[in-house]
C-alpha cells in the first residue's frame, strides 16, 4: 500500500514537471522577453538615477565625447532642465542595452540590423518624445520627484513594449 502511494507521489511529480516543461517550451520567446526584461528594467532605472546624481557633479557645459572633443553648450543648457538632459543621455544608453539584448537573447534574429534598429528606434523615440513632455508636466506642475516621476513612466514602456517588439521590429515576417 505504501509503494503504491510512493509511486503515485513520483507519478504526479514527473506529470507536473512534464506540463511545466511543455508550457515552457511553448512559451519560451515569452520567459526570455519577462527576463530580458528584468534586466533591461533593472538597467533602466538604475541608469537614470545613476546618471541624475553621478552628472551632477560634472560641469554639464563641458560633456566630453569619446574622451577628445569638447562640446560647449551655451544657451541651450540654461533653458533645458538638467533632468532632461539627464533622460536624454539614459535613453539612448539604455535603448541601445535593450535592443542588444531583445534581438540577441530574446528574439534571437540574425541579420536585419538595421531594419530591426530603426523599427525598435521608432517604438522608444515616440515615446520618448512624450516623455519629454510628460516629465516636466510631473515635476513642475504635479510636484512629482523626477525619479519617482520618471520610474512611473517606465512603467507604460515595459508594458507596451512586448506586443510592439514580437509583432513588427523582431517579426518573422
Amino acid at each position: 500500500m505504501q509503494k503504491k502511494s510512493q509511486q503515485k507521489r513520483s507519478q504526479q511529480k514527473r506529470s507536473w514537471l512534464t506540463k511545466s516543461r511543455c508550457l515552457a517550451n511553448q512559451h519560451q520567446t515569452k520567459i526570455r522577453f519577462v527576463l530580458a526584461g528584468a534586466l533591461n528594467t533593472g538597467f533602466g532605472l538604475g541608469a537614470y538615477p545613476a546618471l541624475y546624481y553621478l552628472l551632477a557633479t560634472q560641469k554639464l557645459h563641458e560633456l566630453v565625447l569619446m574622451g577628445v572633443q569638447k562640446v560647449h553648450y551655451l544657451i541651450m543648457l540654461t533653458t533645458i532642465p538638467y533632468y532632461l538632459i539627464v533622460l536624454t543621455v539614459s535613453q539612448i544608453v539604455c535603448v541601445t542595452f535593450a535592443f542588444l539584448t531583445n534581438k540577441f537573447l530574446v528574439f534571437r534574429t540574425k541579420g536585419n540590423y538595421g531594419t530591426e534598429f530603426m523599427k525598435f528606434i521608432t517604438f522608444h523615440l515616440s515615446y520618448f518624445l512624450v516623455n519629454l513632455a510628460a516629465l516636466p508636466v510631473l515635476v513642475v506642475f504635479f510636484g512629482i520627484n523626477p525619479i519617482i516621476a520618471q520610474t512611473s513612466f517606465a512603467v507604460m514602456v515595459i508594458v507596451s513594449s512586448y506586443f510592439w517588439h514580437s509583432r513588427i521590429t523582431f517579426s518573422s515576417k
